[in-house]
């Protein structure tokens, strides 16, 4: 199951039961824009493709009350299936993240220095104005629990020294690599069309050696 939501829904269940509509209330509570909801019938399609693949079931009907004339709703919780399946998913979120950010730093290297390193300072600072907490706290957060708000606090403010770390680290590499390259460009200058063209053939010769096996 690929869908976010799906996945969302059975994390929503295993915290404890519920049915379509009070699903939808909790997802667009709990999630908030960390998943994207477009419209309520996504629940109950996510309810159905869970119940195929076994993740949930509906628990037993409970006898309604004989002024209620309204056929009950279906209550739904997660199977034993759905707890495994779940955790699964969350390892796999995991590895991909880290897939992600080394994908990045493979990506920005491939760019021109300088342009790197303007694409790496306005990355920064838009990191800093997402990370920028409105008083009464994160509005992202509003319908989670306690505990998964402050887990999320907590991740938040780890990721954010790390992530600066790792910035001012590939802004000195960058830097470096923009210096190098101003000093070649120095070097051939100064050696003229005879020197550029003896650097270039040195170059190359240097490129064949380190290609060899």
């Amino acid at each position: 199951m690929r869908s976010p939501i799906g996945w969302g829904v059975l994390g929503l269940l295993i915290e404890r039961t519920g049915y379509g509509y009070d699903l939808v209330n909790r997802f667009e509570r709990t999630y908030r824009d960390t998943i994207e909801l477009s419209s309520p019938s996504q629940i109950y399609k996510a309810l159905t493709a869970l119940e195929d693949r076994g993740l949930i079931e509906k628990l037993p009907p409970r006898q309604p009350p004989l002024e209620e004339l309204r056929q009950p709703k279906p209550h739904y919780r997660a199977t034993a299936a759905g707890l495994r399946g779940y955790e699964d998913w969350l390892l796999v979120q995991v590895t991909q993240e880290r897939q992600r950010s080394s994908l990045f730093a493979i990506q920005l290297a491939m760019l021109e220095p300088r342009a790197a390193l303007e694409l790496l300072d306005r990355c920064e600072q838009t990191y800093l104005a997402q990370q920028q907490t409105p008083a009464g706290g994160d509005p992202a957060l509003g319908g989670a629990s306690p505990l998964a708000r402050r887990l999320v606090a907590e991740v938040k403010r780890l990721e954010a020294g790390q992530t600066l770390k790792w910035t001012e680290y590939a802004r000195r590499e960058l830097q470096a690599a923009i210096a190098a390259q101003e000093q070649a460009g120095s070097r051939g200058q100064a050696a003229g069309p005879q020197g550029q063209a003896r650097l270039q053939r040195q170059a190359g010769s240097q490129g064949q050696a380190g290609s060899r096996p």
